[in-house]
Parts: C-alpha cells; sequence; structure tokens
C-alpha cells in the first residue's frame, strides 16, 4: 500500500521560511520521481516542484522558483521542501506524490493528508 505522509507546516510571517518533509512508503522510491503539489483554499491543486528519480534534476514552477528547494534522500525514502522567503499567496496545503517523469508533472494519483502551510503578512 503506498503511503505518503507529509510534514512540516505551520504558521510563519512574510519573508519566514518551513522545511517541508514527505514520508514514502509501499513502493519502490528510488524507482520514481517526485513532486510536490499544493492547494490553496477555493483553488484547484497545482505543481511547485519535483525532481527526478536518479540524477536529481529538478523543475519548478515559476511562482516559486528561486525561494523553494526540493531535494530527496532515497535511503530514507523522503523528500523536502525547503522554502524560503514565503508570501501570504504561499498558503495552501501541501501534498507530495510520485511520478513516472517530472516534465509534464503529471502524478500518480497518490496522496497523502497533506500539510497545512499558513503565511501571514
Amino acid at each position: 500500500e503506498v503511503k505518503l505522509v507529509e510534514s512540516g507546516g505551520g504558521l510563519v510571517q512574510a519573508g519566514g521560511s518551513l522545511r517541508l518533509v514527505c514520508a514514502a512508503s509501499g513502493f519502490r522510491f528510488g524507482d520514481y520521481a517526485m513532486g510536490w503539489y499544493r492547494q490553496a483554499p477555493g483553488k484547484e491543486r497545482e505543481a511547485v516542484s519535483c525532481i527526478s528519480s536518479s540524477d536529481g534534476t529538478t523543475l519548478t514552477v515559476d511562482s516559486v522558483k528561486g525561494r523553494f528547494t526540493i531535494s530527496r534522500d532515497n535511503a530514507k525514502s523522503t523528500v523536502y521542501l525547503q522554502m524560503n522567503n514565503l508570501k501570504p499567496e504561499d498558503t495552501a496545503v501541501y501534498y507530495c506524490a510520485p511520478l513516472f517523469l517530472c516534465a509534464g508533472l503529471v502524478p500518480l494519483e497518490y496522496w497523502g493528508k497533506g500539510t497545512l502551510v499558513s503565511v501571514s503578512s
């Protein structure tokens, strides 16, 4: 059974930082790209960033580029999202998901409960 557990969210002031953690199990973690997605209140879920399974190549959307950094530890089956210089518009529930490839940012439809990030102005 695929299991994804996100953590590390919280309430932070604009300009602050958070580090999100996603612990994965139930599949061969090293064989898959991993992505972070977010869903703001009243909006659809959107992709944030992705890291490839092998060489660590990343893909990050323009709205967070230069502020968010994705990384992974295959030995721990864990993916991280370092978020710096947070803005109120980053407020959302953040989820991780496996992908076959980062290109296209199409996730496999496995989701955890997510972790809430709230950024105050």
